[in-house]
């Protein structure tokens, strides 16, 4: 009998100090009005550099992944969106869009303070706050939904002031002068209106110097997700979705720029290096699609026991972090740029010139463009197969997915599609989806 071989394994040294950030994040949020700071809601792909120029006291919270930790916790996720639905709200729209709304009517926070005080998810024995208001909103557009969405915040909310950034320029490739500089002065009218807003002066300085962290941000964590090139993968996208969060909260931040930078990049350099691998019996590779079913994310650790490894995803690669094509051909971390910022206007410039090329951006104009990414992924990260999530939750990153999987097929690679939502777990059946991983490992030759 041939025995199987097990690569040693062990648990991320900075695993903690990810979660710390993640709930300060949120704390922050909740408790900026106590210390006479300023709150601010968004999406997680808006230019979130901007409103650091208003100071250092100014904390946001972006809607994705506050909604994908609403969609984790059942019971407050089923009690939003059945308090979007009976406000009319239909369930074929965004899931978490829906969650979202959800939160703000029912006025329940995805977290509060348990018995001994501790800021914690409201899952954790948690008393929910109520929803903190935000002060303003500052939003970009290149998904169908994300200005309309905050667009019902606001009226929501009893009308807070909003501001949202046309980025739907076309794809990078075909980037103009002129291209940029629409964006551009859309951004300088943005700090206008932040400044009418909030009744601050801005700072140019705290803009450069997010900037600059922005640059960090996406370019260490492509970094860390090229190392997953090797054999054996050193992380695993259960754990990937915990740590490429923190680029979704703030990728602005200096404290998620030197968490990628100092703390995550070399552990992952160093596991490479000793051979540590996320799943110790790991025979095969592939990558999933588009968010997960956020309420079921043991269907990845379901995919170990048949030494399988899932290493990421185009959305984890490329939601928060920035890729180039290096001389060798390959796909690697994108060059942060090494320029000194001199004024308001080349600051505004080099940052949204570096954004525009964000490889999730690409596949809103056209199904190839995702494709093409795809296949790429699959070659340089050595994949077996591929799972597409066919993901009634997001329209905007499943459009298309149909053709991506005939583009996938033709490259070579074995592909398992399912069915389901990101954060509506209503819509996503559990045994299903395990029976076609069993159908699908065993095409693979797994036992």
């Amino acid at each position: 009998m041939e025995q199987e071989i097990l690569y040693p394994t062990e648990k991320l040294k900075c695993w903690n100090k990810a979660k710390e950030i993640r709930i300060k994040f949120y704390k922050d949020y909740a408790e900026a009005h106590d210390k006479g700071g300023l709150r601010w809601a968004g999406g997680a792909w808006t230019f979130d550099a901007i409103p650091a120029g208003l100071g250092d006291d100014v904390y946001p919270i972006t809607s994705e992944p506050y909604s994908a930790t609403i969609a984790f916790d059942k019971e407050l996720s089923l009690e939003c969106m059945e308090a979007t639905e009976v406000k009319g709200y239909p369930r074929d729209l965004c899931s978490y869009m829906r969650n979202y709304w959800g939160s703000i009517i029912t006025d329940k926070f995805a977290f509060g303070y348990n018995k001994d005080g501790e800021f914690v998810p409201r899952f954790q024995d948690a008393k929910p706050l109520v929803f903190p208001k935000p002060d303003f909103i500052w939003q970009d557009h290149i998904c169908c939904s994300h200005a309309k969405w905050y667009q019902v915040v606001s009226d929501l909310e009893g009308g807070i002031p909003m501001y949202s950034v046309d980025n739907a320029v076309g794809p990078s490739h075909e980037l103009t002068n002129s291209k940029i500089k629409y964006v551009v002065e859309q951004l300088k009218d943005g700090i206008k209106f932040l400044e009418k807003t909030t009744g601050r002066d801005y700072d140019d300085e705290l803009l450069y110097k997010a900037i600059r962290n922005h640059f960090v941000s996406t370019s260490k964590w492509a970094e860390a997700c090229e190392l997953n090139k090797a054999i054996p993968a050193p992380l695993d996208e259960k754990s990937i979705y915990s740590l490429y969060v923190l680029g979704t909260l703030q990728k602005a931040g200096k404290q998620v720029a030197d968490f990628y930078e100092k703390d995550l990049l070399p552990e992952v350099q160093d596991r490479v290096k000793r051979g540590i691998a996320a799943v110790p019996n790991e025979k095969f590779r592939v990558m999933s699609d588009t968010q997960p079913p956020w309420s079921f994310l043991s269907i990845f650790r379901y995919l170990e026991k048949f030494g399988c490894v899932s290493i990421g995803s185009l959305y984890t690669f490329g939601l928060i972090g920035q890729w180039e094509v290096k001389k060798d051909g390959t796909w690697g971390a994108k060059t942060i740029p090494n320029v000194e910022f001199t004024s308001r206007d080349q600051a505004l410039y080099e940052y949204v010139k570096y954004e525009l090329h964000k490889p999730e951006w690409q596949h809103f104009y056209s199904c190839h463009f995702k494709s093409d990414m795809m296949i790429r992924i699959a070659k340089e990260w050595k994949l077996n197969g591929v799972m597409l999530h066919y993901n009634r939750g997001c329209e905007g990153l499943t459009i298309g997915i149909a053709e991506n999987r005939l583009a996938l097929l033709g490259a070579g690679f074995p592909v398992m599609a399912f069915e389901g939502n990101n954060a509506d777990e209503r819509e996503f059946d559990e045994a299903r989806t395990k029976a076609k991983i069993n159908a699908f490992m065993e095409t693979l030759g797994a036992k």
